[in-house]
């Protein structure tokens, strides 16, 4: 959005590509982030793909999800199931599964824009939650694209 753009502006532009957004996978999606994003979404109208290792969960997640919003488009699949259909994949799994998981779903991301909200967090090699770890390639998201060619992350 260009500097001097209004409010409304930018507003409009996201109610466009919103618009355009076939499904959104959320890759984790029966963990505390990707719950809470689905729940958003859910309650803005989007169709929601809740993924999981275990489909179980996944499919438990939606259904607490449609306990809250009776009118939610959502349900739960493994994870390779969730991102095959969707145009939007959010990966919010721990930063520590991020590239196993990307391999496991890789063939399903390649119509897709990715998402990583991945944080590399000094917790999950023992240290300080508080602390971040130095990425090699800069970002959570830059090691996805590494990981993942020709996917847009």
């Amino acid at each position: 959005m260009p500097p001097g753009a209004e409010k409304g502006d930018r507003l409009k532009t996201l109610e466009i590509v919103l618009a355009v957004i076939v499904a959104i996978a959320i890759v984790g999606g029966a963990g505390e982030l990707g719950f809470g994003l689905a729940l958003r979404w859910a309650k803005a109208g989007q169709t929601i793909r809740i993924g999981s290792r275990d489909a179980a969960k996944a499919k438990d997640a939606a259904a607490r999800v449609k306990a809250i919003v009776p009118e939610a488009a959502i349900d739960g699949f493994d994870n390779l199931q969730s991102a095959s259909e969707a145009s939007v994949v959010v990966l919010a799994v721990p930063f520590s599964a991020q590239a196993g998981i990307l391999k496991s779903i890789k063939s399903a991301l390649k119509q897709a824009i990715l998402v990583d909200a991945s944080v590399p967090l000094a917790a999950t090699i023992g240290g300080r939650p508080t602390r971040l770890l130095g990425v090699w390639e800069g970002s959570a998201a830059q090691q996805a694209a590494g990981l993942i060619p020709g996917v847009s992350v």
